[in-house]
């Protein structure tokens, strides 16, 4: 059974830092992308970062660039977002997310979620 489960969501100051871990159990990192994507009431789910089954080659949304780094310990099975210079903007509910993935980075079948982690700025 697969399970994601994720961590680390709080309250933090405008300016602040936060790290969410992604514990992940019934797959394995090494071939499957994992994500971190943020949702905020009435708006789609948005994908905010991503590090790739093979090479660690990572993705960020333009909004976060410079300010989020995702990583990922394959011998613990987890996957951590650390958040810096945190802006009210991006206060959202963030949700880890798995797929499998082929060495080029194309992800295709089944697609696993977390419960979610409520991050909330405040200016």
């Amino acid at each position: 059974q697969v399970q994601l489960v994720e961590s680390g969501g709080g309250l933090v100051q405008a300016g602040g830092s936060l790290s969410l871990s992604c514990a992940v159990s019934g797959l394995t990192l090494t071939t499957h992308r994992v994500a971190w994507y943020r949702q905020t009431p009435g708006k789609e789910r948005d994908l905010v970062a991503s590090i790739r089954s093979t090479g660690g080659i990572t993705y960020y949304e333009d909004s976060v660039k410079g300010r989020f780094t995702i990583s990922r310990d394959s011998a613990k099975s987890t996957v951590s977002l650390q958040m810096n210079n945190l802006s009210p903007e991006d206060t959202a509910v963030y949700y880890c997310n798995a797929r499998k993935s082929s060495a080029t980075g194309v992800i295709y079948g089944d697609t696993y979620w977390g419960q979610g982690t409520q991050v909330t700025v405040s200016s």
